[in-house]
């Protein structure tokens, strides 16, 4: 049976009251960097917007997990810098050549490729000084299970891993079961990682880090055919970047493999295989710490970018 989100929980205002806390931990995660180009590119994307699920994730899953969020917040910032990182990356023309990120010109269109490159680089080594040096309260076993798991996300085990294999496969017919590999690794790889690293910082026990990539393997492909479909069926504008560049690029995606009615049923029950992970979580005392991350998957597939 399906957990639900407790009575009385207001998503909207925890979603708003999450990203706003991230932004401003974001901004200040970024000092007097020099030359000044580089942290003005480095800063055009990582504050560029967004909803912030990556970071919000990791908090609620500290939370889930009995500890203060405050302390995983460092964390929380990391990730968002792996994942802008892999962003800029991502649109450079070496990869999937895009113009348009959240609504505005990409990285390497304002600052050049070299200088793209470059500012990725150096968002995704300043997440591991996050975690390593500006995590105060922590215990140091606990921050480096989560310097193992952003390295396994950030790595060739994860993201790296996915996207080449994903550039491998543009133009070619590949199975379900290579989709999904894909998408494991490029997008919930560190979507993992994320409610890992949250629960690792609060001491989770063995039996919640197991139901949490649960959780975190149901969102991260739900996440994924919902991209899908929105590549599809929605503007650039809607968007924020440019829509049907999976067409053009000749990927195989969960419509095209799947069709879009069979997609959107296959991502409603991964979400439920989610949520049903966290059900021993949920009774009780339990239900309120549960609540942020069961209404985070139902958002997943409600999202309209």
């Amino acid at each position: 049976m399906t957990a639900a989100v407790s009575t009385g929980f207001d998503f909207a205002a925890y979603l708003e009251a999450s990203r706003l806390r991230v932004e401003g931990a974001l901004d200040a995660s970024l000092g007097p960097e020099r030359p000044e180009s580089l942290r003005e590119a480095m800063r055009y994307s990582l504050l560029a917007g967004g909803k912030r699920l990556r970071p919000i994730l990791c908090l609620a899953a500290c939370e889930l997990a009995g500890g203060d969020a405050a302390l995983a917040m460092p964390t929380a910032v990391a990730l968002e810098m792996i994942h802008t990182m892999s962003l800029i990356h991502d649109d450079l023309p070496a990869m999937d050549n895009d113009d348009l990120r959240r609504g505005r010109p990409t990285n390497h269109k304002v600052y050049g490729e070299a200088n793209a490159i470059l500012a990725g680089d150096a968002l995704l080594t300043r997440a591991f000084e996050m975690v390593a040096l500006r995590s105060p309260g922590v215990p140091a076993e606990r921050l480096l299970a989560v310097v193992a798991e952003l390295s396994l996300a950030s790595g060739a085990p994860g993201l790296v891993g996915g996207q080449v294999v994903d550039l491998e496969c543009e133009g070619r017919q590949v199975d379900l079961a290579t989709l999904e590999y894909i998408h494991l690794h490029k997008t919930g790889a560190l979507l993992r990682a994320c409610v890992l690293s949250g629960a690792l910082i609060a001491g989770a026990s063995e039996a919640l880090l197991a139901a949490l990539t649960t959780y975190a393997r149901g969102i991260g492909l739900a996440f994924q055919i919902i991209d899908d479909i929105l590549d599809v069926t929605a503007s650039s504008d809607v968007l924020g970047k440019t829509a049907g560049k999976d067409l053009t690029a000749d990927k195989t995606t969960y419509p095209k493999l799947l069709g879009l009615e069979e997609s959107r049923r296959r991502a409603d029950e991964l979400v439920a295989e989610a949520k049903d992970a966290l059900a021993p979580w949920c009774a009780g005392a339990g239900a309120q710490r549960a609540a942020p991350l069961l209404a985070l998957a139902d958002y997943i597939t409600s999202r309209d970018r």
